[in-house]
């Protein structure tokens, strides 16, 4: 049973140190879990639930880091592999011309060892010119870290360029976890920790807003969970330029990790205490998503209860989290958001890139 300090300290909404904050875990008392972080939520935002009209394009998976957690990536030269020039990127776009209210176009990609930065520069230019008015959430730190290195570059000058060319907001992809401990094994060859951690505090002094983000699931303890999210925490206590976290459960299908290490995907019960400790851990963020893709439209669903303020959006083509065994569709209705938030006694919100409710 939880400790009565601890009971009250979190009904108080005070906030909570590593050692609280895995004992809460340990007590797998899931339903003070749920009551306490949709205190939280609707502190914050009240009984509306957020949700976009946007949609992904995702430019080559040939990748050089080659990360054995991902099912996306190929290696130069394989005939999975697919890069999408200039002329592709305008037909994906004119078909975009077709979608009402369309707010955010979001891009994020594989490492290709072979494009260079102004090949990324001329996309968003593209993207820029074709819809002025729509906002363009792209490329996670780890990209920001490889364009850097390739160009010789320091990280402010990427994100003033990226910013000059119309990027107004930085998704949380590639923190995965931050333990050095785990990232040898899951993922090798990308930035550290501290190096996404650098990237997103360079960001935000730049006046760019982003994500945070978590992978779990996989080959980390419940410590290093906490510790990922306490490091986020104090991120935001700095600089208060994150909007939105979001949890990713692994899918192992398809993935060199998965294999291995004879992986299955968490339950729904596991998805569900996470993001509701998460809500109470990171005291200091107003929104979390519930990334339908990932968790399943029920269990995202569900989480509207567990924490969780926002849906993300109707998203269109996504590649990246079906190559690893999404079953999900890959476009979703206004209508069907909002369906499925009204079901839950909650408010449909649609909103811009910054949280901004849109009148319809």
């Amino acid at each position: 049973m939880i400790d009565k300090n601890l009971r009250e300290k979190v009904e108080n909404q005070e906030r909570l140190n590593f050692d609280e904050a895995l004992e809460l875990y340990r007590e797998n008392d899931l339903l003070f879990l749920a009551r306490a972080a949709r205190r939280i939520k609707e502190s914050k935002s009240g009984k509306k639930i957020f949700y976009i009209i946007n949609r992904h394009i995702n430019l080559t998976n040939i990748c050089s880091s080659n990360c054995p957690l991902c099912a996306f990536q190929c290696r130069s030269g394989d005939n999975r592999g697919y890069t999408l020039e200039l002329d592709d990127v305008e037909k994906i776009l004119n078909d975009f011309g077709e979608i009402r209210n369309l707010s955010e176009i979001h891009i994020v990609s594989a490492l290709h060892p072979e494009k260079n930065f102004n090949y990324y520069l001329d996309v968003i230019k593209l993207v820029k010119k074709k819809f002025p008015a729509v906002s363009i959430n792209a490329f996670t730190p780890a990209e920001i870290f490889n364009f850097a290195q390739k160009e010789n570059k320091t990280f402010a000058e990427i994100l003033t360029a990226l910013k000059s060319a119309g990027v107004e907001t930085l998704p949380g992809g590639g923190a995965e976890i931050f333990s050095p401990r785990v990232r040898e094994i899951i993922c090798p060859k990308k930035l550290s920790g501290e190096q996404w951690l650098k990237i997103m505090r360079t960001a935000h002094k730049l006046g760019i807003k982003t994500n945070a983000s978590m992978m779990f699931g996989h080959v980390e303890t419940i410590e290093e969970r906490i510790e990922h999210l306490i490091k986020i925490r104090e991120l935001q206590d700095e600089t208060g330029g994150f909007q939105a976290m979001m949890l990713f459960p692994f899918f192992p299908a398809n993935t060199e990790l998965g294999e291995k290490f004879n992986l299955r995907p968490v339950g729904a019960w596991e998805n569900l205490k996470m993001l509701a400790l998460s809500r109470i851990i990171l005291d200091n963020f107003d929104h979390f998503k519930a990334f339908w893709v990932m968790m399943t439209l029920p269990v995202a669903q569900l989480a509207l209860g567990f924490g969780a303020d926002d849906l993300d959006g109707t998203i269109g083509e996504e590649k990246i989290i079906h190559a690893a065994g999404s079953g999900e569709n890959k476009n979703i209705s206004r209508e069907t958001l909002s369906e499925i938030i009204s079901e839950v006694g909650y408010i449909p919100a649609e909103r811009n890139s910054f949280y901004e409710e849109k009148i319809l």
